[in-house]
């Protein structure tokens, strides 16, 4: 008897198997995908801009001719017969600010549909920092007044992350930072945004009008099934947008609610043929009126807040105002951090090659910066309490103010590396409008950088051989006659 070991044993050894490839976090965005995001905060940092600017002038204006401020912004004008009787300020923060939750409702349906948030796994990383980053300001904020014996009911103030006002910053210290962090700094303020927009609803509502608001359901289905059959015309969509907003806020639920629901209703995903959903297409026409006339105008009429010695003083020794300071400052920064660095262990997502943990850190201290909703939440909190309502509005200008800085020294410490990475983003020799760093590999690319390289090595040839026959080897400027050098 003879013994014979498996041939597929002898002769195909099983090789090892290879370990999981980790994903990257933070890593190169699809072009398209970079596209949108360039242009949504280029827009989003001008209005930032704007916001600042109002918020300082609200500042001023309150503490230079304060009674003409308070007289302007408690002016009441409307239709009282539709409910509608209200002060500039409110109108400000119901009116104005449903067209900033309305861009608001279509940049998470398109992260929802093609965006960072499209896929579950990758969309984990990214919520689970942002809820992380509402969760610990708010677990601050209570633990603060639970020890001060202070009132829990701004618990929800330095939840929120105001894009606008970071992006202003950056633009103010002059960062330019790489499209893979400023996408990460966006989709945190998606899911921020969509959060805030929950609590707003849940925590925020007053005595419900169930007549008002059935009418606004309707008013939502007519606009679900008009955008379905493909009506198009702004003359049916806004008058009839805005007879659901003047009954949601009639209902009871505030009225911004309107604004998220019609956005996230418009179609976000392109089909063939087109260039740009509609979704984006609004979003592109709608943007700058939200962050360049209603965010802006809302700052003016909100931010007018006493600043004295003494009221300064009261916002770190109140519990309330201290607990919206460092739930916007501590909390925001822990929070995100944390929540990402746990996030991207148990997922085994390793960070970009280019980037460090710090970078992370700086970009949660960023995203402390809380201004638009955090002072939209403050005045529903403490409806009831006018005086400590401004106080609060004190803190989270203070708490922004703090972050702000914070932010920009640690940004300020990486400004070279992240102009570097910038620069190469946005590098494109063969002048295509596609970034070179997107084409590496395509032999069309790779041919066009080809002859551009045979062109200037002509050039240089030609230029050698007209200085050698002058005799003269020292011509002036001869060494940078085109200005034309290695890319």
């Amino acid at each position: 008897m003879c013994f014979m070991l498996p041939t597929d044993r002898r002769y195909s050894p099983v090789a090892a198997p290879t370990p999981p490839t980790k994903s990257k976090f933070l890593g190169r965005l699809p072009l398209p995908e970079r596209t949108y995001v360039a242009d949504a905060l280029r827009t989003e940092t001008v209005g930032g801009v704007l916001l600042l600017v109002a918020a300082i002038a609200a500042l001023i204006w309150a503490n230079t001719f304060g009674a003409s401020y308070e007289s302007l912004r408690g002016l009441h004008f409307g239709p009282g017969f539709l409910g509608l009787d209200l002060s500039v300020q409110h109108w400000a923060a119901d009116g104005l600010l449903a067209i900033f939750f309305f861009v608001a409702g279509i940049e998470l349906k398109r992260e929802l549909v093609a965006g960072e948030l499209r896929d579950p796994k990758a969309a984990a990383l990214p919520v689970i920092a942002a809820l992380c980053g509402m969760a610990v300001p708010a677990l601050v904020y209570v633990v603060v007044n639970v020890m001060g014996d202070g009132s829990t009911d701004g618990w929800a103030v330095p939840t929120a992350t105001d894009i606008a006002f970071a992006l202003a910053v950056l633009a103010v210290i002059g960062t330019s930072l790489p499209s893979a962090l400023r996408a990460f700094l966006l989709t945190l303020a998606v899911v921020d945004d969509l959060f805030a927009i929950l609590i707003i609803a849940v925590f925020f509502t007053s005595d419900i009008n169930f007549a008002a608001l059935g009418g606004a359901v309707v008013g939502l289905a007519v606009f679900w099934l008009l955008l379905r059959a493909n009506v198009r015309g702004w003359y049916v969509y806004v008058p009839l947008a805005l007879v659901i907003w003047g009954l949601m806020y009639n209902s009871g639920v505030h009225a911004t609610i309107a604004g998220v629901a019609m956005g996230l209703m418009l179609r976000c995903s392109r089909r063939e043929g087109e260039e740009h959903s509609p979704g984006e297409h609004i979003e592109h026409l709608v943007r700058p009126l939200s962050a360049g006339l209603a965010v802006p105008l809302f700052a003016l009429f909100s931010a007018g807040v006493s600043v004295s010695g003494g009221a300064l003083a009261d916002v770190f020794t109140k519990p309330e105002t201290l607990g919206v300071v460092l739930g916007l400052v501590v909390g925001k920064a822990l929070g995100i951090f944390g929540g990402t660095w746990l996030a991207a262990r148990f997922t085994k997502a390793e960070l970009n090659d280019d980037l460090v943990w710090p970078d992370v850190f700086a970009i949660a201290s960023l995203a402390g910066i809380g201004f638009t909703v955090s002072l939209l939440i403050g005045e529903l909190a403490f409806t009831d309490d006018l005086e400590l309502a401004d106080e609060v509005k004190a803190a989270v200008l203070i708490g922004s103010l703090i972050a702000a800085i914070l932010s920009g020294v640690l940004l300020k410490l990486r400004v070279r590396k992240y102009r570097a990475l910038y620069d190469e983003e946005e590098r494109d020799e063969d002048m295509d409008g596609i970034p070179d760093i997107y084409e590496v590999g395509k032999p069309d690319y790779h041919l066009r950088m080809a002859e551009i390289y045979d062109t200037k090595a002509a050039e240089h040839r030609r230029l050698a051989e007209l200085y050698a026959g002058s005799g003269n080897d020292d011509v002036p400027g001869a060494s940078r006659d085109d200005g034309a050098g290695p890319a």
